[in-house]
Formats: C-alpha cells, sequence, structure tokens
C-alpha cells in the first residue's frame, strides 16, 4: 500500500519534454509533436505484426503530457517507479503523466515490451506505508502461496532475466508447466486460481470470456506482477531450487 501525495499547483507541460528510454536507449518527445510508439511509428518497438503501427503517444494537452492508448486492441500496464501505484491503459483511454518514472509494459502475441517514461516534474509522490519482511510471500494487498508465487515466475522468467529491460517472451502454459515438472492440468487449475484471486481485488483483465485468449491473460499476469513487484529477479532463485 502507499500513500500519494500532490504537489500543486501543476508546471506547464511544456517545461521540459518527457524521455522515453528503451532497451537501453533513450529518444526525446517533441514538445509539439509528441510521440508515436509502436511497429511504425516514432519509436518503433519492433516490426512484431501482432503490435499497432502505433500503439501509444505521449502528448501535451491542457498543461499536462498525456499517455494515450490509440490503438484498436492491445492494452497497457502502467505503474510509478516503485510499482506502488498501477492502472490498466485500454483502447482509447489515457492518463496524466504525474510521477517522474512511468514504467509501462504491453504484451503483442507471445511478446512482451517495456519501457520507461521519465519526467523533471513531480506531481505526486509515493511513500510506501507497508512493506514485507525478507523472504516473507506476503506483498500487500494479496498474498500468494508458494505454488503460485512458482507459477508467475516461471511466466515472468524470460521477462526477469532481461539484463536490459525491453522484451521478454511468455511461455505457453504447456512450455511453462514442463518448466516446473507440474501436469498440464495442474498448472492450468493454479493458474486459474491466481487470476480468480487477482480479478477479486480488481485487477483487470484476468478473468476469462468471450475474447479473452489464454495467452492475453498470462501476458496480463506477467504485466501486473512484474510492474508490482509482486515477483522479482530475486525470485527467480525459487525456479533453480525447483530443478
Amino acid at each position: 500500500m502507499s500513500d500519494v501525495t500532490a504537489s500543486l499547483p501543476i508546471p506547464a507541460a511544456d517545461a521540459r519534454a518527457p524521455r522515453i528510454e528503451f532497451c537501453g536507449e533513450w529518444t526525446d518527445v517533441d514538445p509539439a509533436e509528441g510521440l508515436g510508439i509502436g511497429r511504425e511509428s516514432d519509436l518503433t518497438i519492433d516490426d512484431n505484426p501482432f503490435l499497432h503501427r502505433t500503439f501509444l503517444r505521449v502528448h501535451a494537452e491542457h498543461g499536462l503530457w498525456w499517455l494515450s492508448n490509440v490503438g484498436g486492441v492491445l492494452s497497457a500496464t502502467v505503474s510509478d517507479g516503485s510499482g506502488a501505484v498501477q492502472a490498466w491503459l485500454g483502447p482509447g483511454a489515457r492518463l496524466p503523466i504525474v510521477f517522474p518514472a512511468l514504467h509501462v509494459m504491453f504484451s503483442a502475441g507471445s511478446t512482451t515490451y517495456d519501457f520507461t517514461v521519465h519526467t523533471e516534474q513531480d506531481y505526486f509522490d509515493t511513500v510506501p506505508t507497508l512493506d514485507s519482511e525478507p523472504g516473507s510471500t506476503t506483498r500487500m494487498p494479496v498474498s500468494l502461496t508458494s505454488s503460485q508465487r512458482l507459477l508467475i515466475v516461471a511466466l515472468a522468467e524470460d521477462v526477469l532475466r532481461q539484463s536490459v529491460p525491453g522484451r521478454g517472451a511468455i511461455p505457453s502454459s504447456a512450455d511453462a508447466a514442463a518448466r516446473l515438472g507440474w501436469p498440464l492440468t495442474t498448472f492450468n487449475r493454479k493458474l486459474d486460481n491466481v487470476c480468480d484471486k487477482l480479478d477479486r481485488i480488481g485487477v483487470q483483465g484476468l478473468r476469462g470470456g468471450p475474447g479473452k485468449l489464454a495467452t492475453q491473460r498470462r501476458a496480463r499476469l506477467v504485466e501486473y506482477a512484474v510492474v508490482t513487484r509482486l515477483v522479482s529477479m530475486d525470485d527467480l532463485a525459487l525456479l533453480d531450487q525447483q530443478g
């Protein structure tokens, strides 16, 4: 949990344009035109055919900088630099960039991408009010069983192992189950359980239904778990112990 403290008044958006950090490279945002992000845009993420030509835009409006989802299908998971505040940015949605570092993760096909928007303005500060003890499996507001944490780490392994954040692959359920040495039926049952648990506390994009493919659910679970620090590089040791 965290407290969010506003710092007012808000300065004009043209004070200093944001900068985007992706795969260790930095891109400046044009103060007048903004910046498109996608498959064939100002910032080209990848030639992945599942990725929109322009998926996200960083632009100035009404005295603020905004991150807008201009795609028609994909969604993005965003959080402040600490992972204490997170939101799901669906098609057509937008949000103001009010933290000095805004972490953005999204998936296209079986690949997950992430980048960070950096600004010099600090409109809000997040102050952690509850930390877990070292070695604890409880990270508020949700507690995970050891097998649920292991499942998430198996799905997020490639993303967590990236020395320079940017892109990572999400395994199929069959591959993740094999990595853990579990029957596929066991893996799917535990995946259902952890998704239901997070859905009950308000995490969007995890409940199955019409048009909700398994890949989308696994991708959303990885995005949420990584940006909120539900799992981290330290948890990769669990896979080594499992092996």
